[in-house]
């Protein structure tokens, strides 16, 4: 079942790429920023998309970027002159990450554990391949705990995961627990909504 919901959704971001940049201009730059000024050595990119996170790489970084959708990265590889650092584009599934154990010192991620349909299994592998002193960061949207606004996400959700392949309600923070990742530190953004996450694997 996963392995079918991977394919649906792999097949909407396709459909997506072409206008994708529009949809990507919703995070700041200075969130994205934020995001990068945390990384550092090797760093693997999870969900690079089409590249938007390009001018932010960290010249001192080798940085390889996976996404499972052959649509974003066909897009991601036509913006490579703007990447701050040097960058292996891979075409592969996070639920399945193709790298050794502690193969990272830097796993980033921004906005996409709202798309992975394992979010779990996802985590666990982010786990599995950043180094036991090494850093993982997260920009995540998540389910608000507002009385209203989230039982209006989980109403909304079904449409926006039709439409665009993503979930408004995940409990990323909690899935990033369960996942055995140890959280050092957790900014909000916009509200209780937008959150940056930073964490390194727990020992288990």
């Amino acid at each position: 079942m996963a392995r079918e919901l991977t394919e649906i959704i792999k097949k909407r971001y396709n459909r997506t790429a072409l206008f994708y940049d529009w949809m990507d201009r919703m995070i700041p730059k200075e969130w994205r920023r934020r995001v990068w000024q945390e990384a550092r050595g090797r760093v693997l990119e999870v969900g690079v998309g089409t590249g938007a996170n390009f001018p932010f790489y960290p010249p001192g970084c080798r940085v390889t970027a996976i996404d499972f959708s052959p649509g974003m990265l066909a897009r991601a590889r036509q913006k490579l002159h703007l990447a701050g650092a040097p960058v292996d584009l891979k075409e592969m599934d996070v639920q399945h990450l193709e790298f050794g154990d502690a193969s990272f010192d830097t796993v980033v991620a921004t906005c996409v554990f709202c798309t992975v349909p394992d979010p779990v299994q996802g985590l666990k592998e982010v786990r599995r391949v950043c180094r036991p002193d090494g850093r993982i960061i997260l920009l995540e949207h998540v389910r608000s705990e507002h009385w209203f606004l989230g039982p209006l996400m989980d109403a909304l959700n079904p449409l926006f995961l039709y439409l665009i392949g993503s979930n408004i309600n995940r409990r990323t923070v909690a899935n990033v627990s369960r996942a055995g990742i140890e959280i050092d530190r957790e900014d909000d953004l916009a509200g209780k909504i937008v959150k940056l996450i930073v964490g390194h694997p727990r020992e288990i």
